[in-house]
């Protein structure tokens, strides 16, 4: 492997390996002559355990996890389109993007408990604004790098949202048109009245404002439509993690009742035991009492006899 290929793997691994693979990643790179590589290695950050999980999600749940990204590019995408005069559009690509992050939520939790960590509501709600985040950026370039995460994420202003809306192409189309007045040839410039001239660029000016404000406004709704997911989003997360206590601590009084219904059924089974032993003992001394008192009954039976017999010789 590569560099960058060996600097991923630290990612994909569990986060309490994190440390000793990326100190013998720089001691392997030092040894090999690579003293900057190293340095830069050695430098690495350790993930927060949200960023962990959402790493993990990237490495080995990459199909839910494309899924987000793309239903966060296209709800962007709709809101930048004529898609924003018809709210149905915009709210159909914004539950889709919830339905996936919370697919993912989901996934984060078990991830966690596999990890040996408790899936605690504020861990869910930092895994959850993390992802949003990233669905938010969706596959732009300067999107934060899925995989190498080091720490949680928190869901763009809306400053940054509007500036991370693409221009549709009828604002593409608007700010694209010159004046006349700009465009025609110098000595033509006389023909046009200064009043003219100034109307013109006022009309356009007024586009560009128009444009600005209905890009604005969607930005706003979208930022609501987001802060209303995430609310929802968080919900399901505590939810869950309310359920996931509930189900551990009922498993753990079962497992207890279990273990005791056990140590009741071993001594159980062992008085049974001794007490058939006792059983087997009495029912050998009675045989035996029984084989005593047929040989006593034998025995004065044959005294019986001779005592008869003695006494008929003497008359």
């Amino acid at each position: 492997m590569d560099v960058e290929d060996e600097v991923d793997a630290l990612f994909k691994l569990p986060l309490g390996e994190f440390t000793p693979a990326r100190n013998a990643l720089a001691a392997r790179l030092k040894k090999g002559g690579q003293q900057a590589m190293a340095d830069a290695a050695k430098l690495v950050p350790k993930p927060s355990v949200a960023a962990w999980v959402v790493n993990q999600l990237y490495w080995w749940h990459r199909g839910p996890f494309d899924r987000l990204i793309e239903a966060g590019d296209r709800f962007r995408r709709a809101q930048s389109t004529q898609q924003t005069r018809n709210s149905a559009g915009v709210r159909e690509h914004l539950e889709a993007r919830r339905e996936a992050q919370a697919a993912l939520v989901r996934i984060a939790a078990d991830v966690l408990r596999d990890g040996g960590y408790s899936g605690t509501r504020d861990m869910l709600r930092r895994v959850t604004s993390t992802l949003e985040a990233l669905a938010t950026f969706g596959s732009l370039p300067d999107a934060p790098r899925a995989g190498r995460l080091t720490a949680e994420l928190e869901p763009p202003g809306f400053d940054m949202v509007a500036v991370l809306l693409p221009l549709s192409g009828e604002t593409h189309r608007e700010a694209a048109k010159i004046p006349p007045a700009l465009t025609r040839p110098l000595g033509a410039e006389r023909a046009l009245e200064p009043a003219h001239r100034k109307d013109a660029v006022d009309a356009a000016a007024r586009r560009s404002e128009e444009e600005r404000r209905r890009l604005a406004a969607a930005a706003k709704v979208a930022v609501r439509e987001a802060e209303r997911a995430l609310r929802a989003a968080r919900i399901q997360a505590e939810r869950s993690a309310a359920t996931r206590e509930t189900a551990t601590r009922r498993a753990k009084d079962s497992e207890r009742r279990r273990a005791e219904i056990e140590r009741q059924l071993a001594k159980v089974v062992t008085e049974a035991e001794a007490a058939l032993e006792r059983v087997r003992e009495a029912e050998a001394s009675a045989k035996q009492a029984a084989e005593t008192a047929e040989g006593a009954e034998r025995a004065l039976e044959l005294a019986r006899r001779r005592l008869e017999q003695l006494t008929v010789n003497r008359n």
